[in-house]
């Protein structure tokens, strides 16, 4: 399996890149997104990959982050879900807004991806749902330990993962992963369900961008907290 490609870019297409490692050449196929993130020609980039294989095809995924090629696996698990309908979510969303957008139940947000159906987008959310929490403490922990996609090698290095950030995006990221990791733990070992606890995180990040985890513990357990 090939878990990343470190390497100079040799060329670009619509939807995918040809990247040289030490003279062999590997077809890449990335989201939008990514690609318009990436440095043109002979710039060298690193970028997670995934071999899908099929029974007359294999192709290699690339991504910025390991939390985005994670809900590029799970988002393939869903029925009517391909690598490159996987792909077109992401590059509508961004694995942050993906993130958002099936814990708060937002089909419409799954469905603005391209070839992405209404009932496409509502199995996505339903079944990914429960997946939802652990892929977001991924990312706080993902956050945390490493920032940044793997170093390049030698030359000039130009780090994916930075660049993808700043790529234009439907929705602003909501807070720190980090910071909402850390709430979404304190929540479920309070007792509340996973569903439930990344719901009220995912509203509360929403509200308060900026909010540090102490503060989306005490929004989200104001919204979680019996009406009447």
């Amino acid at each position: 399996m090939i878990g990343k490609l470190t390497g100079r870019i040799d060329y670009r297409a619509e939807d995918h890149l040809l990247i040289d490692v030490g003279g062999v050449g590997y077809l890449v196929y990335c989201s939008d997104r990514t690609l318009a993130a990436l440095p043109g020609p002979g710039n060298v980039v690193a970028l997670y990959t995934d071999l899908v294989v099929r029974e007359d095809l294999m192709q290699l995924y690339g991504f910025p982050t390991l939390l985005e090629k994670e809900w590029h696996r799970l988002l393939m698990g869903v029925q009517g879900v391909g690598a490159k309908a996987a792909l077109a979510i992401l590059g509508a969303l961004g694995a942050e807004g993906v993130s958002r957008a099936i814990m708060l139940g937002d089909m419409n947000a799954i469905k603005a991806a391209k070839g992405i159906g209404p009932k496409t987008a509502q199995r996505v959310v339903i079944e990914l749902k429960d997946k939802a929490p652990a892929v977001m403490a991924m990312g706080g922990t993902l956050s945390a330990a490493m920032g940044t996609a793997p170093a390049a090698v030698e030359g000039e290095v130009i780090d994916a993962a930075p660049a993808a950030r700043k790529a234009p995006a439907p929705a602003r990221p909501s807070g720190s992963a980090a910071a909402q990791s850390d709430a979404l733990s304190a929540l479920t070992n309070l007792g509340y369900s996973p569903g439930d606890a990344a719901g009220a995180v995912a509203r509360a990040a929403m509200d308060a961008p900026e909010a540090d985890a102490a503060a989306l513990i005490r929004a989200a357990l104001k919204a979680l907290a019996p009406k009447g």
